[in-house]
């Protein structure tokens, strides 16, 4: 369906490239009428039979002819004197129908335009010359049968049953089909080409990074016993504490935070810049960025801004562009999350209670839920990995504020993604905190809430509850490190882990985003910098590439080295 619509959309740049206007009106009209995806029997029979022949249009006819001979005899040579006798009973039919109507002019003229060409295929035209000049041709025994209704009728079934065996037996895919199909496979090589050069980079940097580190041990053996010794064993330390690193990422953060590491906010100014292998910026929105999600495949990209504007891009030159819209919801966005499975469906979440359903294909909202007003600030939208279902999050109050707890009380709902309609509410007990995060495991089994209070909240299947306060008390220590909630002009932070939980990406105040090494001795490193501070982030689902939303209306694409 898509490389149809690839194809209607050359021809409509052809016809108005070259100022066809009438023709791309009638074009229009048909597609508006068309009910079928192929070769249609019917309507090639009407072009021949009630348009070609009845007006006389014998040049077209021809043309139309042709055609299909070229078409045909290229799927089996065996088939040419097939079309050729039908080719030649068609034209013949032509001179009958034109004699029959009074129109001997038309004949002479098809006998003098394509004379010379019907000789060079069949020397038994050489008769028909004459039949323009017969008083009664109908009556001349050479010519009577092709004057009959009954060999009228047998020429357009066999006309009818060649065309239906021929288009069924060998099904031929247009040209401008194929041009979809071949930009598709150009696509798929440029992808494999850009991974494989990521590919490529990553091999060099850790080739230099092991140069680095034999030139290291070949200096240090160099050295006095003592600077070895220290060099040592700072190293064997770094190693323990790594060994005894919890996989935990909370706990991560709160042993590296006692210990006085550089997860720090005061030392992210030293954080050096990332080593980029390329970076897009997007300037397609007007104000402020407020949200941003990469689809499933991470093909696409769904940004949001505080004017409640939607957009729906991508970064990457040769992928499809079809998906690229602009969505108005008239409040602010909230949150946005897509579909897991695919890049069709997008979930919006608004200011006002609202969750839009939009569909990227069709290009239109399929779906428009309101929630209950008493919850009308859509903080999180998460779909299952697994199941059609997907669950929101609300709070009473309005986001606005410097403080959390104006965020009021918290609302967790499970929505059928097949009727649109809440399946139930999750419990959270008496006058919740404000939930400002959600998210699925791999499987779907467990759903984990974070709350403005530190306390996560853990469902399993059947809507059972678990309450892990001193899990929520770690993550929340690790939230605080690296947010620094306290201190900031803005409640409500991002962070994104990548793909192999090893990067933590944070949104932050200043024009840089800084990104924590959850694993190894690395401190982090810094994004490239915007214009104002960084208000959301994201990870591609799959490849080093994440997105920095700013405060100065850009959002920008950054691939890095692994």
């Amino acid at each position: 369906m898509e490389k149809m619509k690839f194809a209607e959309e050359l021809v409509r740049e052809f016809l108005v490239f070259r100022g066809f206007t009438n023709t791309l009106q009638s074009f229009e009209k048909e597609l508006a009428t068309d009910i079928g995806k192929g070769f249609q029997v019917d309507k090639i029979l009407d072009l021949i039979f009630s348009v070609y022949i009845p007006k006389f249009e014998a040049g077209k006819l021809i043309e139309l002819l042709s055609f299909f001979r070229n078409c045909f005899s290229y799927s089996d040579p065996n088939l040419i004197d097939v079309i050729s006798k039908l080719h030649q009973s068609i034209l013949r039919y032509y001179v009958v129908y034109a004699l029959k109507c009074g129109r001997k002019d038309a004949v002479l003229e098809l006998f003098r335009d394509f004379g010379n060409e019907l000789m060079r295929g069949d020397e038994s035209w050489t008769s028909w010359f004459a039949v323009p000049y017969f008083q009664n041709p109908h009556l001349e025994p050479q010519f009577r049968v092709y004057f009959s209704d009954e060999w009228f009728r047998t020429l357009h079934l066999s006309v009818r049953n060649f065309l239906s065996e021929m288009l069924n037996a060998y099904p031929r895919t247009p040209a401008l089909l194929k041009i979809g199909s071949e930009r598709d496979t150009v696509n798929r090589l440029k992808q494999e080409i850009k991974q494989l050069s990521l590919k490529l980079s990553q091999a060099q940097i850790l080739l230099e990074e092991t140069e680095a580190q034999i030139c290291l041990f070949r200096s240090s053996e160099a050295a006095s016993i003592a600077p070895s010794m220290t060099y040592e064993t700072h190293d064997s330390l770094n190693e323990l504490a790594d060994d005894n690193r919890s996989n935990d990422i909370g706990q991560g953060f709160k042993e590296n935070s006692a210990a006085g590491s550089s997860f720090d906010l005061r030392n992210e100014e030293d954080f050096p810049e990332v080593k980029t292998v390329f970076e897009d910026t997007f300037l397609g929105h007007t104000s402020p960025i407020n949200c941003s999600r990469f689809s499933a495949s991470g093909d696409n990209i769904a940004s949001a801004s505080v004017d409640g504007t939607v957009r729906i891009w991508t970064y990457d030159s040769s992928a499809p562009t079809s998906r690229n819209a602009t969505i108005y919801c008239g409040a602010e966005i909230m949150s946005l999350e897509w579909d897991c499975k695919s890049d069709r469906l997008l979930l919006i979440g608004t200011s006002d209670g609202g969750i839009k359903a939009w569909n990227a294909d069709a290009k239109r909202v399929v779906c428009d839920l309101n929630t209950s007003e008493a919850y009308p600030s859509i903080l999180d939208l998460k779909c299952s990995p697994v199941e059609p279902i997907f669950v929101s999050a609300a709070a009473s109050g309005r986001q606005g504020s410097v403080s959390s707890d104006s965020l009021g009380f918290a609302s967790l709902t499970v929505w059928n993604m097949r009727t649109w309609k809440a399946m139930t509410v999750l419990p959270l007990g008496k006058d919740p905190p404000a939930i400002t995060s959600s998210s699925f495991n791999h499987n779907g089994k467990l759903l984990a809430a974070a709350a403005t209070d530190g306390l996560i909240h853990i469902y399993l299947s059947g809507a059972c509850t678990i309450k892990a306060k001193y899990f929520g008390q770690e993550i929340a220590a690790g939230i605080k490190l690296l947010c620094n909630l306290e201190n900031s002009s803005q409640w409500r932070h991002q962070m994104a882990l990548d793909s192999e939980g090893r990067r933590l990406l944070v949104t932050s105040s200043s024009e840089r985003a800084p990104i924590y090494q959850v694993r190894g001795r690395t401190s982090g490193m810094r994004s490239l910098a915007h214009k104002g501070s960084i208000t959301t982030v994201d990870w591609h689902p799959h490849l080093p590439i994440f997105l920095t939303g700013s405060s100065d209306h850009s959002v920008r694409v950054t691939s890095i080295s692994s």
